[in-house]
Order: C-alpha cells, then structure tokens, then sequence
C-alpha cells in the first residue's frame, strides 16, 4: 500500500492512528514530536504526513513548511482540534492536502482521507513519468519483471507468441487470469513490444478507488469541480496520450463509468470532471480482469457494448500452478527486487528453499511468492542465504500441505509457537509482535484468531 508517517504527541491517539491504518495495510510509522518528524522525512521517504498542528520541538505549521522543502510531493494530512481550524485552512494555502478534525468521528473518515491522499501522490508520480517519457520519447518500456526471464513453461509458448503478435497493432488486448498472474508484466510488455514503446505506459487499478476517485483519476478535473479540487489536474487518460493505457481490475468499474468509458474507447476524446472543453487522446488500450466479464453482461452487471470493445483480443494467461517450471526463475527475479527493497546486496535459495517453491500450491500466485520471499528475506542470516524454514513459516508451504515431523510438529505448530513466543518476547503489544515477526499487523489478528491466541 503506502508509507505513511504520522506525528502526534499524545500517545493514545497515535497508536490508534497507526494501528487503524496498518490494518488497512499501510506501511505506519509513528513519533511524537515534530522535530523527530523531520529527522525522518530528512531519512527515509513517505507518501503521506498525518502531523498534529501542537506538538513539542515542532508544531504542525513548521512540519508542513520543512515537509514541502525535503519532499515536495509528499501529501500532508493536518490532524488539529476544534480550536485550530483555521490554522488548518491556512495549512492548506500552504501546501496541505487535506485537514482531519479531532476527535476523527471514525475509521472510514480516516482511511478515505489517507486513500485520496494516497491516490493524489500516485497521480503526480504518474505525471511525472509522463512528463519524463515525453523528453524522451526514445527509451523503450520496460516490463516490471522482463518476460523472458520468467516465462520459460511451455504453456506460456502460445501466450508470448500472442501478444507478440498483436503488439505492434493498435488493437485493444483484454488480459485475463487469477490475481497475481502476471496480468501488468503482460500489459508492460506489450508496450515494450509495440510502436509506442517511446511513450507513456500508464496504469488505473479500478478497484483500489471509489467512483468518484476513479472519475477523476481517469479523467482529471478542473479547478473547483469538487471539495479539495484546488487546481486543475490531468488524468491518467489524458497523461498516457502517446502511449498505452492499463486499465486493470476492470470488471470492477461501476456502471455510470462503464458508459464514460466507452465513450472514450469509441470517440477517443472526454472532458475533465467539471469542465466542458474536450480533450483528444491518442492511447492504446490494454484491459485486464480476473473476473467473467461474460457472466457479469449475462448477470447484467457489465456492459455488453463495452465488453466487446474491450474483448478485441483476448489473451488468458495460466495460473503458476499450470507453469511449474517458470516457478524458480520467477522467484530469482522477483529475490532480486526484494534484495533492492530491503538494502540486501546478495540473497539467494538454498536447495531446501527451492524445493519449498516447487511444493507450494501459491494460490495467489506471483503475488504470494513475492509476498513469501520478503517474509524469506527478513528472517534469512547474515550470509543472505534462504533456508526451507525461512520460507515455510508463513509462506504458502504451510497451506499446501502439512509436513509432519517426530521432534518439531507440523508446520502450522511451527507457526503457532513463533507467534507465541514473540508475543511473549515484547510483552504481549501485538504491533511490536508483528515487526519482530515480519508481517503485517492485519495478517498477525488473522493468525492470532486462527490458533485461539487472542
């Protein structure tokens, strides 16, 4: 999700702000003065400040101001009491995103302020990319996980032949699949493949924003077209002119938008959200679902006019569970990424660990083994090297299938007595028990009510 700072100087009400927003599975981290906020905006870097405007070392007004200067993009949250709202108005003509009146009246309030801001940071860092890719329109895409490392199955043969073919056409591509399958690798790769490559790759999750949000994410707006609209901003749509458009989780798309959309698809222009003149686009359009987008226009759900503009050329691309061998070089580029992220300089799997990869059914597929081999990582020693142990702990292994063993239990025993002792480790504070543990706060209460350890 996002990395989200917050500062607020009285204790109860930062470890429910953090604990709130790390259920939700954020990336929280809390401090209780403005100067320590500062000194980690100056270390590390946050897509969103939720700061107190009264608070020791620092106030809020003085955060915002240094906030601005070491990360300009950074979205500020100003949280201020009853009597301090209009300091929190000027925070905004300063540069703040969006002000939270204390008490918060509840966590929907919070999470859908920290969703827009979250939101209103990916769009400028979309913008951005845009803007870099039109000064250089002669440096080719490039896919997350380049393709050729990792599709190497002979069931994927049919797919890569696929979208190689249709790649250098204009033809709309619907790419369909279970979550976690590799839906914007493909999507990234048919850019890098096609004639726009020199272009803008942009891309919309349609399910991670409300209708309203995605309206204008898609579209953008003109000044004053809603609270908080304080300047005109362009869309994804109109930032990817050029280039191609990544529509994914589309089957999410609420009906008024499905109509907008395929306005769009058949005129190639729309207007900004509050405005009236008509914007040109010149996008490719890739799609991708991992829902039935034929039983939801059956069910009346999904458009059917769209729903073939869409479908020109679909693409299905199988679960990692039909592609046994991509498994391994699939883990070794995705180990690469997790290495950079965590400031390792070498990891690598062990025998034991690979053989662990090859046993896990990995539901979630890509996903779930990225997810697995960060959780590898964390717990893996000095040398770097990536033991069975550290990956059946909590990775998909410990689904699959119990391995039973006369000294040590099964693995979910193995999992229950970790959880117990670090709980015990850090006197019960459950937020403390995940970080020593590796995994999200969310995903500790789910394990917690699992094994009866509430």
């Amino acid at each position: 999700m996002a990395r989200i700072l917050v500062a607020e100087d009285e204790p109860n009400v930062l470890e429910f702000l953090t604990e709130a927003l790390e259920l939700v599975g954020h990336d929280v981290e809390g401090v209780g003065r403005g100067d320590a906020a500062v000194e980690r905006l100056q270390a590390e870097a946050w897509d969103v400040l939720l700061t107190d405007l009264k608070m020791p070392g620092l106030d809020g007004m003085a955060v915002l101001e240094r906030a601005r200067e070491i990360q300009p993009d950074l979205q500020v949250v100003i949280l201020t009491a009853h009597g301090t709202v209009d300091t929190a108005v000027r925070a905004l003509k300063l540069g703040a995103f969006d002000y939270l009146q204390k008490p918060i009246r509840g966590l929907d309030e919070l999470r859908l302020m920290v969703a827009r801001a979250v939101e209103r940071r990916r769009l400028l860092a979309a913008e951005e990319r845009a803007n870099r890719a039109s000064a250089s329109r002669s440096a080719p895409g490039e896919a997350a996980v380049a393709p050729e490392l990792t599709w190497g199955d002979p069931v994927m043969r049919p797919v890569v032949d696929a979208l190689k073919r249709v790649a250098p056409t204009q033809a709309t591509v619907l790419l369909l699949g279970e979550s976690g399958t590799g839906k914007e690798v493909a999507a990234q790769a048919l850019h890098a493949w096609s004639r726009r490559a020199g272009g803008p790759f942009v891309a919309v999750n349609c399910a991670a924003l409300s209708e309203s949000l995605l309206e204008s994410e898609l579209f953008g707006h003109e000044k004053g077209a809603f609270t908080g609209a304080v300047a005109r901003r362009r869309g994804r749509i109109e930032l990817a002119d050029g280039g191609t458009f990544f529509l994914d989780e589309v089957g999410e798309l609420k009906p008024d938008l499905q109509a907008k959309l395929l306005r769009v698809l058949e005129e190639r222009r729309f207007e900004r959200v509050g405005g009236t003149q008509t914007i040109a686009c010149d996008v490719r359009w890739v799609a991708a679902t991992n829902r039935d987008l034929g039983e939801m226009v059956a069910a009346g759900t999904f458009r059917d006019d769209l729903f073939h503009r869409l479908a020109v050329f679909p693409v299905q691309l199988p679960p990692l569970r039909e592609r046994r061998e991509d498994l391994l070089p699939l883990a070794s580029a995705l180990l690469t990424r997790v290495a950079a992220d965590l400031g390792r300089r070498e990891l690598s799997l062990s025998g034991g660990a690979k053989d662990a990869i090859l046993a896990g059914a990995w539901p979630g597929n890509a996903r779930e083994l990225r997810n697995a081999l960060e959780r590898a990582a964390i717990l893996a020693g000095a040398d770097g090297l990536i033991r069975a142990s550290d990956m059946t702990l909590f990775g998909s292994v410990a689904r699959a299938e119990p391995v039973a063993s006369a000294d040590t239990g099964t693995l979910e025993d193995m999992e229950r007595d970790a959880i117990a002792r670090a709980l015990d480790e850090v006197g019960g504070n459950r937020r403390l028990a995940a970080e020593k543990l590796g995994i999200a706060l969310r995903t500790l209460y789910n394990k917690l009510k699992r094994y009866d350890l509430e």
